[in-house]
């Protein structure tokens, strides 16, 4: 039988929700309980939220109990006042679509495009290797070509 705790770490780490330090976690409450994880940065978050806004403990003080700058504290409120609960879930880190391809490479995959003819991508791939010497995966040029057209 799988552990249990093991296992939610995983789904955290993969999730993206996953506390880089949550032995800084000092509030008691997240030490020894099956439901407060010190490893779950949300919760931890909303509870530092809430321990502020109901309980009327300073930032300074809530801040340095949970393990995060105050500055960190402002930025997991204003997420929150904004967006609620989801606001907490950090954002994705890297590019925010395709890199390799601009509107220049767009235009020379478009023009070799041939009407009712099914998408070549392998084709179109050594295509841009070869006179543009750019490695482009055939599955990124897929998505480019889709999104351009919308289809």
């Amino acid at each position: 039988m799988p552990d249990s705790r093991q296992s939610k770490t995983a789904a955290l780490a993969e999730e993206g929700t996953l506390n880089s330090a949550p032995d800084k976690v000092r509030d008691p409450k997240f030490r020894g309980s099956d439901f407060f994880d010190p490893h779950d940065i949300v919760q931890v978050k909303y509870e530092m939220l809430r321990r502020v806004l109901v309980d009327k403990l300073s930032v300074t003080e809530a801040a340095d109990e949970y393990g995060v700058s105050r500055p960190t504290y402002y930025q997991a409120k204003a997420n929150f006042d904004t967006a609620g609960i989801a606001g907490l879930v950090p954002e994705k880190t890297g590019p925010r679509g395709p890199r390799k391809i601009d509107e220049a490479i767009l235009a020379f995959l478009q023009a070799r495009l041939a009407p009712g003819e099914p998408l070549r991508a392998r084709e179109l791939a050594k295509l841009v290797h070869d006179e543009l010497d750019i490695e482009l995966h055939p599955r990124t040029i897929e998505r480019a070509l889709k999104k351009s057209t919308g289809k």
